[in-house]
């Protein structure tokens, strides 16, 4: 997505690479926080036109003659698309991202699956689709109000406006303003750098528990921590806390292991 020439719309190659890479770092040893940012004047001006050429595997025009085959090809082709950000959520690792400028359309499906999100003060976030008779289908309508009140996004997807930064910060969307990119790079990857102090384990865990509880009851939540922990819960990540706090270091916690393939 490294596109700022073109506001880094999301070309056809980015919706593959995107989820390979995230479940790359989220299978491996070597990263426990990832951050999303973007280079130029603007984060993410949503799709990109090529998408919907007919001449790719990621195409929304589907390209089968038959009509309801089309129909069919849309569905999967959208349930593809969507993937490309679910894995966001799904992934062990909590994922931040750096928001400046324009954040439009997919740009914001791909924010709302985020675990925190940081803008400069000239930012701002606008589902676009509904100005071409679209309806947002990537997980935007789903997540958005899972974070602010649901008349804010029906009023943001009715209508196409721009939400600025500090609207954005009111409402809750985003975590923190900055008054430029470089303040707010500095700030994110500080707050990664706390995060990637703790234990990795409860961080995993921490995250898996709010996503879980966002989608059930309290009740359902509550017996997904308890068996969560029955099976995940490390006392040795426990033990090195306590002891670098009683021995006033900084605690040290080993890697996550790799996802062993094929099972």
């Amino acid at each position: 997505m490294i596109r700022p020439e073109r506001a880094n719309s999301m070309i056809p190659e980015f919706w593959h690479e995107l989820p390979e890479i995230i479940d790359q770092l989220s299978e491996g040893n070597e990263a426990r926080v990832v951050v999303l940012s973007a280079e130029g004047r603007h984060f993410c001006s949503g799709m990109d036109l090529s998408v919907f050429a007919a001449d790719n595997d990621v195409s929304v025009q589907a390209g089968a003659s038959h009509a309801s085959r089309q129909r069919a090809s849309f569905r999967t082709t959208a349930l593809n698309l969507q993937r490309s950000f679910s894995c966001l959520e799904e992934s062990r690792l909590p994922v931040l991202c750096a928001i400046q400028g324009a954040c439009i359309g997919g740009g914001i499906d791909m924010v709302s699956a985020t675990d925190l999100r940081y803008a400069t003060k000239d930012a701002y976030f606008s589902i676009r689709e509904i100005n071409i008779g679209m309806t947002a289908d990537v997980g935007t309508l789903q997540r958005m109000p899972k974070l602010v009140p649901e008349g804010i996004v029906r009023e943001l997807a009715y209508t196409g406006r721009n939400m600025p930064a500090d609207e954005a910060k009111e409402r809750g969307f985003v975590n923190e303003i900055y008054d430029d990119q470089d303040e707010m790079a500095e700030a994110v990857f500080e707050i990664a750098k706390e995060i990637a102090s703790k234990s990795p384990m409860a961080i995993w865990g921490t995250k898996q528990t709010l996503n879980y509880g966002r989608d059930h009851s309290v009740a359902d939540g509550l017996e997904y921590i308890a068996t969560w922990n029955a099976a995940m819960f490390d006392p040795d990540d426990m033990a090195e806390a306590f002891a670098a706090q009683t021995e006033n270091r900084d605690a040290h916690f080993p890697d996550h292991k790799r996802f062993r393939k094929g099972l």
